[in-house]
């Protein structure tokens, strides 16, 4: 039974969901500097989201524009690659997702210490309110989430239109343009720089997981989208860009983050805008990942691949509450990792899934070549194999990279692999259970 769906999300709504479900502002980007150096980082930032984000955004336009249905990327491949795989995608995209919903919290945690230094010890209980508060909104409906997500867009915004601004009236010699050089950058810092980098610019087909509940879904998501990577990409590239004109060391920007930078900055007062900023950002993404990876098990039950119980809707407020509540029981338990840790379990378990999607993405070219697409990437399907090649390349790197570091980043690497395998044997009980059920 699909979603009754009462009120839908506008462009300007959606675009205030994508953006904060991709970004939420330039935080957790602070330590580039220290993983790519100054003359490293201004050059990962502008080639990486550009091998790794624009073919991303071109197949979730044209399989979107060709399928704007609740569940978005499972139905994809479900039509592409058959039932099996679709389980694969949705199994894969649930483990990325509770992984990627840990981050906020323990962001939250490090930008609350700015106004509570004394807040460390209590960790713990500070990221399960902050996971249950997105989960209480998520229950209210979509609509309360895009809205808050407009708002928390303007807070998050604002914070860092005031560091540009005064940054530039308070620079006196002259803009010093660091060159655009690797060099001296070992092979693991520069694996580390792309986890950081492909972290900061995921999420594009997360928001096409409740396409039913958009207005006018195609055009939606079109304008949505390019105003979303419009924002973000310019807002990394003038963060990084005023934090190496500052001169801030980048260990101490790693660890204390953009309110350091503000301190430097303008005084005291910006570094508490930014950092009241970083919290609005990460109860901000945590509401809108949550909203799009709750969608996804109501199709799969559909599918009989998940208990039916999973997309029960609330009787107000016609929502999948039992699906949210079980993703926060997940989440409070993820935690425990850190952030270099939940960062690259995310991006890895992301990038299964991705691949997934482009590869569904070269099937319905010869499956289904006639089916209305309104927009339509202009490559044969050669095209796309070469395209698909270049964020797969990027992640390949990045996770060779794990293995040669003495950091032990080879420990959540190892980790998200076996959470990969799990989707096998997860399958196989799902095929017993349906097999004893008839």
């Amino acid at each position: 039974m699909p979603f009754r769906v009462f009120k839908k999300l506008q462009p300007l709504q959606l675009a205030a969901v994508i953006f904060l479900t991709v970004s939420g502002g330039p935080y957790g980007l602070e330590s580039l500097l220290d993983f790519a150096g100054r003359n490293a980082a201004l050059l990962f930032l502008m080639i990486t989201p550009l091998i790794w984000d624009i073919p991303a955004i071109l197949t979730v336009f044209e399989l979107n524009s060709m399928m704007p249905v609740t569940g978005g990327y499972y139905q994809w491949v479900k039509r592409a690659l058959g039932l099996r795989w679709a389980f694969f995608e949705g199994w894969w995209s649930w483990l990325y997702t509770f992984a990627d919903l840990a981050i906020y919290p323990v962001m939250f945690v490090q930008y609350a210490s700015f106004f509570f230094p004394a807040l460390e010890p209590y960790r713990i209980p500070v990221c399960l309110a902050v996971i249950w508060l997105g989960a209480f909104l998520n229950i209210l409906g979509i609509v309360p989430v895009g809205k808050t997500s407009q708002l928390l867009s303007v807070l998050v915004l604002f914070p860092f239109l005031l560091l540009f601004i005064v940054a530039f009236m308070h620079h006196s010699g002259p803009v010093v343009l660091p060159t655009l050089s690797m060099k001296g950058i070992g092979f693991s810092s520069a694996g580390m720089a792309l986890y950081t980098i492909m972290w900061n610019f995921i999420g594009w087909d997360n928001s096409t997981t409740y396409a039913e509940e958009v207005n006018k879904p195609v055009r939606s998501y079109l304008i949505s989208t390019v105003i979303a990577f419009s924002s973000v990409f310019v807002i990394y590239l003038m963060a990084i860009f005023t934090a190496q004109q500052s001169g801030i060391n980048p260990g101490e920007f790693k660890e204390q983050g953009f309110p350091a930078l503000g301190i430097l900055t303008g005084g005291q007062w910006l570094g508490a805008l930014l950092a009241a900023g970083g919290m609005a950002s990460t109860v901000g993404i945590f509401s809108a990942v949550l909203l799009s990876v709750s969608r996804i098990p109501k199709v799969m039950s559909d599918d009989k691949l998940l208990p039916a119980r999973l997309h029960k809707l609330h009787p107000r407020f016609n929502t999948p509450y039992i699906s949210i509540i079980v993703c926060a029981l997940v989440v409070s338990g993820m935690v425990l990792w850190t952030f270099d840790d939940l960062l690259i379990i995310d991006v890895t378990l992301y990038g299964a899934g991705l691949l997934l999607e482009f590869i569904s993405l070269i099937v319905l070219r010869y499956k289904a070549p006639n089916d209305p697409r309104p927009f339509k990437i202009p490559f044969n399907v050669a095209g796309l194999v070469v395209m698909t090649l270049f964020p797969m390349g990027v992640l390949g790197i990045a996770l060779a990279a794990c293995f040669t570091t003495t950091s032990k980043a080879y420990i959540p690497a190892l980790f998200a692999l076996a959470a990969l395998a799990t989707a096998q044997p997860a399958w196989w009980v799902v095929k017993i259970v349906h097999k004893r059920a008839h």
